[in-house]
C-alpha cells in the first residue's frame, strides 16, 4: 500500500458484493474497509432473499395443508398470525446478519465503518465527512423498488415488497402491480397466507411462454386474479375509493383492494455518492457502467452487484464482488484479468411450484445465431410429480440443433431450483442432449426429469417408468 494511501480497497456497501470483495482482498493479504450507512448485510439478507423464502416457506406449508391431495391423510389450517411470523423472520435475519457478515468480517479482520460515502474527487472518498483515500474503491451499494409513472400513487399509501413483509396483520385484500419475480412470489404469499390477492401485469414476462401459461393456471388455482394487457404500460393509475385502493388499466379495467403492492423493478441505489465528482458514468436507468473486468469509466473506481445493472441475484453480486477486489488490487499489469463467467447462469423464482432456469432460453439461442431444437417434457410423465398426486408444470430443454449441445433447461416444478445446478453443470461442461439422457438420475425424484426430457430428442414415444 502506498504511503499515500489509508487503505487498499474502499467498499461502499455490504452486501453479498462487498463482503466477496472484502474476503478476496484480505485473502490477496490487502487492506480492506467496507463502508455502509445503514444496517450490516445489504439487500439479500435483510429486506430479499432471506425474509421473503422464509415467509414463502411458511404461506407454502398453510397452502398445502390446504390443498393436501391425500384423503386419507386429512389435513387443515386455519387463520395465520402474520406479527408472529414476521417476528421468526426478524429473529433469522439477525441470526444470519451476525453470523454470515459481522463475524465474518471479524474473522477476515476488516473494519466496516458507519456513515455516508462521498466522492469528492476522481481520488478521494469521504465518510461523513471525514477524507478517506484508498488505492481502489468499488462500489456495491445494491438497488432500490422503483417507483413506476402511475397517476396518483403519491395520493394512496402503497407498499414495496420491504415494507409489506413488515406488516404486521394480513390484509384482507391486496393488489399487486408488477408480474416479475417480486410481483410473482409477493402475490402468492398473501394469497397463500389467506388475502384475496389480484395482480396486475404481465405473469413472467421473461420465462419460456410453455411455463408461462403453465403459471397463470396455477395462479388461477390459487384464486389469484391475473389481469394482463398488452401494453406498455398495464397500471395507468391508481386512487383511493372509500377503505379502498383502486388500480386502473390501459384498457380502462379497474382492480380494487384493502392495501397496494409495487412491484416494478429496482433501481441503482447511488444517491449521496455524488458519482459525478469521482467521474463515474452511469447508464440512461441509472446503473453504474462497467467493462467486463468490472471497472467504472474511472479507472480507480469498480462498482459491483445490482448498482453496476448485474442479474439481480446474490450469488452474480458475489462473483463481481470477487473478480473487481482481484482486479482492483492486481500487483501484475499482465495478469489476465478476472471476469464473470455467466454460462449456465441459473435463475429461480420461489413460487409454489418454483419456475426455475439455467442457460439460454429459445428465443435467446436463436437470436445468438443458434439452429435450435426444443423438447417440452409435461410433469404427468415424471413419477416423482405422479407419486405427489400434482403434475402441473413442464420442463423444457433448448438444444443446438447442429451440435445438440444442452443450451438451456427451464422448469415449473416442485423443486424447480433444484434441477437447476445439473442443468448449470451439463451446460458449462458441454454436454450433449444424448450425453444427458445416458448419464445416471436417481428414480423418483424432480431431477430425473432432465434426464427424461433429453430422451426425448430422440424419442418422443411413451417409456416405462425407468426405461
Amino acid at each position: 500500500m502506498g504511503e499515500n494511501y489509508d487503505v487498499d480497497l474502499a467498499v461502499i456497501g455490504s452486501g453479498g458484493a462487498a463482503m466477496s470483495a472484502a474476503i478476496a482482498a484480505s485473502q490477496a493479504g490487502k487492506s480492506v474497509v467496507l463502508i455502509e450507512r445503514g444496517v450490516l448485510g445489504g439487500t439479500c439478507v435483510n429486506i430479499g432473499c432471506v425474509p421473503s423464502k422464509t415467509l414463502l416457506a411458511a404461506a407454502g406449508a398453510r397452502h398445502a395443508a390446504l390443498t393436501n391431495p391425500f384423503a386419507g391423510a386429512p389435513t387443515s389450517a386455519g387463520p395465520v398470525d402474520l406479527g408472529a411470523l414476521v417476528a421468526q423472520k426478524d429473529a433469522l435475519i439477525a441470526r444470519l446478519r451476525e453470523a454470515k457478515y459481522a463475524d465474518v468480517a471479524a474473522a477476515y479482520g476488516f473494519e466496516v465503518r458507519p456513515g455516508q460515502a462521498t466522492f469528492l474527487d476522481k481520488d478521494t472518498l469521504a465518510v461523513d465527512g471525514q477524507a478517506l483515500r484508498a488505492r481502489a474503491y468499488l462500489i456495491a451499494t445494491g438497488s432500490t423498488p422503483a417507483v413506476p409513472d402511475v397517476t396518483g400513487l403519491d395520493c394512496v399509501d402503497w407498499l414495496t415488497s420491504t415494507t409489506a413483509m413488515e406488516l404486521l396483520e394480513l390484509p384482507e385484500s391486496l393488489v399487486v402491480i408488477g408480474g416479475g419475480y417480486v410481483g410473482m412470489e409477493q402475490a402468492q404469499l398473501f394469497a397463500h397466507l389467506g388475502a384475496r390477492v389480484s395482480l396486475v401485469g404481465r405473469l413472467a414476462p421473461h420465462a419460456e411462454p410453455e411455463l408461462a401459461q403453465g403459471l397463470r393456471e396455477i395462479f388461477a388455482d390459487d384464486g389469484i386474479s391475473v389481469v394482463e394487457e398488452h401494453a406498455t404500460a398495464v397500471a395507468t393509475d391508481v386512487g383511493p375509493s372509500g377503505q379502498d385502493v383502486v388500480v386502473s388499466t390501459a384498457s380502462g379495467a379497474q382492480v380494487r383492494g384493502a392495501r397496494l403492492l409495487v412491484a416494478t423493478g429496482r433501481v441503482a441505489r447511488t444517491d449521496g455518492l455524488d458519482l459525478a465528482a469521482a467521474a463515474v458514468d452511469v447508464n440512461e436507468r441509472g446503473f453504474v457502467v462497467v467493462n467486463e473486468t468490472q471497472r467504472t469509466s474511472n479507472p480507480r473506481i469498480y462498482a459491483a452487484g445490482d448498482v453496476s445493472g448485474a442479474a439481480q441475484y446474490v450469488y452474480v453480486a458475489a462473483a463481481g464482488g470477487r473478480a473487481a477486489a482481484l482486479n482492483a488490487l492486481a500487483d501484475d499489469d499482465g495478469a489476465t484479468p478476472a471476469r464473470v463467467d455467466y454460462t449456465g447462469l441459473p435463475a429461480v423464482v420461489f413460487t409454489r411450484p418454483q419456475l426455475a432456469s439455467a442457460g439460454l432460453t429459445e428465443e435467446e439461442a436463436l437470436a445468438r445465431g443458434h439452429a435450435c431444437d426444443c423438447r417440452v417434457l409435461d410433469l404427468s410423465d415424471v413419477p416423482r410429480a405422479l407419486v405427489q398426486h400434482d403434475t402441473r408444470g413442464a420442463v423444457k430443454l433448448v438444444a443446438d440443433a447442429t451440435t445438440g449441445k444442452v443450451l438451456g433447461v427451464h422448469a415449473l416444478a416442485d423443486g424447480a431450483g433444484e434441477i437447476m445446478l445439473a442443468a448449470t453443470y451439463a451446460i458449462k461442461a458441454g454436454m450433449t442432449v444424448d450425453e444427458l439422457a445416458d448419464t445416471w438420475a436417481p428414480y423418483l425424484t424432480m431431477a430425473e426429469s432432465l434426464r427424461i426430457v433429453a430422451g426425448l430428442f430422440r424419442n418422443q414415444m411413451a417409456t416405462s417408468c425407468c426405461a
